[in-house]
């Protein structure tokens, strides 16, 4: 067909693609009735785009207006990997880059993971439509029948050829042209000749293999098989489209592989205005450093967010983005990533962690702990273990009630209870027995929240700090032998009897009730950081737990110098800081997104690696119970199972400051002043009362109700007013105490 340059109807369109080329129609100057088609592509080449400016316009060459240059755009490597392998082979080499060996198949715990949970998934299928077989089976039959005329219809309808090129005779037919209506429906005739030549022929071995499964002498389960094979064919072609043979398993939507598309719509839907606006105007503003891959039980996004915005604001966001991913918040796990603080690293689960069953602890059943090297203690969203330390380090575990803190800090001391040279003093001023079952391993152990209880802990306290000046004499001693190289606690000093450098693991549960005491917090508070900064070298091991992280009940010099730190479900920044630290609330470190009682066990453990979300390993009290029965079995046969009722420290003063006031009553006095007793008191008690002041005596009384007043005396002559106590009220409060403790 040759193309007429002066008929309209089949001038070339402008910009429209003629045998590979864009064409476009130059008109002529008036008069000339032709048209110049000009080959856009090939003036292009002759011309670059770059020099297009400097062109004259009244120059006799072909000049493009509308052309805009476009740089070629850079791409990076793909963020989901294809189902095919359609990678250019130009585009292999960066895949290299990749890992030979994926994350998930790194350590065994992964790998078990992984299989346990496909593992589980099967078996749940599997037994789902078991259960169902028989319903499967007589929808199977029901829909097989009319199958049959269902699929024979369709095949005469297929051998026909109708549909072949019906759209074009339709089109013919319309427009009343009859000669090529004609030649369709020939080419319609012939396909269809050969379409039934092919249905004859097929159909005859068909019968013909039928009547020989019918007729032939073939064993049973040929015909079985035979019938197994055609009859669910039959049924998929006779059931309705909207009437599934089989059931769905679940509801809900399975869980689908983590995708570019489906983590950029949820960092959307977040409500962060600095990613709203960023991916408005550039699209890629959210991108991908690494491939999205497996790991573990689940999958891993590495993502830098746009410019100016923090991982911390995505990570406060956890319900937001579990809301648009259509997932429990148990499943999603954003954390803020290495490298800067921009970059997020989102980990979906396959499951909720509350429905993934956390292994066993593994010292549970066997094994021996050494406190210098690291033990199992707690296991990621991807349940892999996490190893934690004890020597040199100094324990701060936080949480309100119902987070889990008692169980992850008593697991803790369970781990050094495995551990027979670890001498172990706890105390837990809440009262209720939580770490009751780890007494018969203990030097020392106190239980409650009452003053003779907080006193003893406090006198611990003071001894701990002369235990740290005999310790670092002992020290010194060890390194003019060479047997100390860095001033340190060693294992084989730690192994050497006699040395008197044995590790001592502290507890102290609850001790905000200790620092909050008006007449022991200061001065317990005081010497508590004293001991943290002194013992960590010399083998003293504190572990502290609270549920009131304020300035009040934690004195900042304690959490400014614990190096672990382990937080557990906080209501607010500024508990969550107070036990992180400052900033880790801003820097995505939030433990606030954890719900107590639901989550309990998780929390972020800081100063082992990177903070991260944790949840600590369970032991119940049965569990303990059997762990402390083999510490007993350990320590007996090393020679260091306490011997049961001996007294925890020669040193530890236990006093009544009641029954101390009426030993030294001034004889023949019904009033005395609050500074005449304190001397009287430091004359009785040294070790407890020296630098007492009257202040202190006031605060130490409150508790018992004793009212202390103004009491006024003549001193030469004149009127002398101070504050003190009567014989009368001293003599009432301690009738009430004793009344109290016999009634109790």
């Amino acid at each position: 067909m040759t193309h007429d340059p002066h008929d309209s109807d089949s001038r070339p369109v402008p910009g429209r693609e003629l045998d590979g080329f864009e064409w476009s129609v130059r008109p002529e100057p008036a008069g000339d009735s032709a048209a110049e088609v000009v080959p856009l592509d090939s003036r292009r080449r002759v011309r670059p785009l770059e020099d297009a400016t400097s062109v004259d316009e009244s120059e006799d060459e072909f000049f493009d207006r509308e052309t805009v240059a476009i740089a070629d755009r850079v791409l990076g490597p793909p963020v989901d990997l294809p189902d095919e392998d359609t990678i250019p082979p130009t585009t292999r080499a960066a895949r290299r880059r990749a890992p030979i060996i994926p994350a998930w198949l790194r350590t065994w715990q992964s790998v078990r993971a992984m299989a346990a949970w496909q593992t589980r998934d099967a078996a749940y299928v599997l037994g789902y439509h078991a259960a169902r077989s028989p319903k499967y089976l007589a929808k199977t039959l029901w829909y097989a029948l009319p199958g049959l005329f269902t699929g024979m219809g369709r095949l005469l309808h297929w051998a026909t050829a109708e549909e072949g090129n019906w759209a074009l005779r339709q089109y013919a037919a319309d427009r009343n042209d009859a000669e090529t209506w004609l030649k369709l429906d020939k080419q319609r005739q012939r396909q269809s000749r050969w379409r039934w030549s092919v249905l004859i022929a097929s159909g005859g071995l068909t019968l013909g293999g039928l009547l020989a499964v019918l007729v032939a002498d073939l064993p049973g389960w040929v015909r079985l098989a035979a019938a197994a094979l055609a009859i669910p064919m039959l049924a998929r072609v006779g059931r309705p489209s909207d009437k599934p043979i089989t059931d769905r398993v679940n509801e809900a939507p399975r869980y689908r592989k983590l995708t570019a598309e489906l983590v950029r719509r949820a960092l959307l839907s977040c409500g962060i205005s600095g990613i709203t606006q960023a991916v408005s105007k550039d699209p890629n503003a959210i991108s991908f450093p690494q491939e999205i891959h497996r790991d573990g039980p689940g999958h891993l996004a590495i993502v830098d967010l746009p410019y100016g915005v923090e991982a911390a604001e995505v990570v406060a966001r956890r319900g937001r983005l579990a809301s648009a991913m259509r997932l429990p918040l148990d499943q999603v796990w954003p954390e803020p990533a290495a490298g800067h603080p921009g970059r997020l690293a989102l980990w979906v689960g396959y499951e909720p962690a509350s429905q993934m069953k956390q292994p066993a602890w593994p010292l549970l059943r066997d094994g021996q702990v050494d406190v210098f090297k690291p033990f199992p203690f707690a296991t990621t969203p991807r349940m892999e273990t996490v190893n934690a330390e004890l020597v040199f380090r100094n324990w701060l575990v936080g949480g309100q009630p119902g987070s889990g803190k008692t169980f992850g800090l008593r697991l803790a001391v369970l781990a050094a209870a495995l551990d027979p040279r670890a001498e172990l003093r706890i105390y837990e001023l809440k009262g209720v027995g939580d770490f009751k079952v780890l007494e018969p391993v203990c030097t020392e152990y106190g239980n409650g929240f009452d003053d003779e209880t907080i006193a003893r802990c406090a006198a611990m306290f003071a001894w701990l700090y002369k235990e740290c000046e005999r310790r670092s004499k002992r020290i010194a001693h060890y390194h003019a032998l060479g047997k100390a190289p860095e001033n340190k606690i060693t294992p084989e000093l730690a192994s050497l009897k006699g040395s008197g450098l044995h590790p001592l693991i502290v507890t102290v549960d609850e001790i905000q009730e200790l620092f909050l005491h008006p007449q022991y917090g200061k001065e317990a508070g005081e010497i508590c950081e004293k001991v943290i900064k002194l013992g960590r070298a010399l083998g003293v091991i504190l572990l502290l737990g609270t549920q009131i992280p304020d300035k009040d009940s934690l004195p900042t010099g304690i959490t400014r110098n614990v190096n672990t730190r382990y937080c557990m479900s906080v209501a607010d920044q500024t508990a969550n800081d107070m036990i992180l630290g400052t900033s880790m609330y801003k820097q995505g470190y939030r433990a606030t997104v954890f719900q107590p009682v639901v989550e309990a066990g998780w929390g972020i453990l800081a100063g082992l690696g990177k903070p991260a979300a944790r949840r600590s390993y369970y032991l119940d009290t049965n569990d303990a119970d059997k762990v402390i029965e083999r510490a007993k079995r350990l320590r007996g046969l090393a020679g260091t199972l306490p011997e049961p009722g001996t007294q925890a420290r020669e040193d530890a003063p236990v006093f009544d400051v009641l029954a101390d006031l009426a030993e030294i009553w001034p004889v023949g006095e019904n009033a005395a002043w609050n500074e005449a007793l304190c001397t009287r008191l430091t004359e009785l008690r040294p070790d407890v009362y020296t630098g007492w002041k009257s202040e202190q005596l006031t605060s130490a009384l409150k508790p018992y109700g004793l009212r202390v007043g103004d009491i006024g005396r003549r001193i030469d002559g004149k009127p002398v007013t101070r504050r003190g106590i009567r014989l009368d009220d001293l003599t009432d409060a301690i009738a009430e105490r004793n009344r109290q403790k016999r009634s109790g």
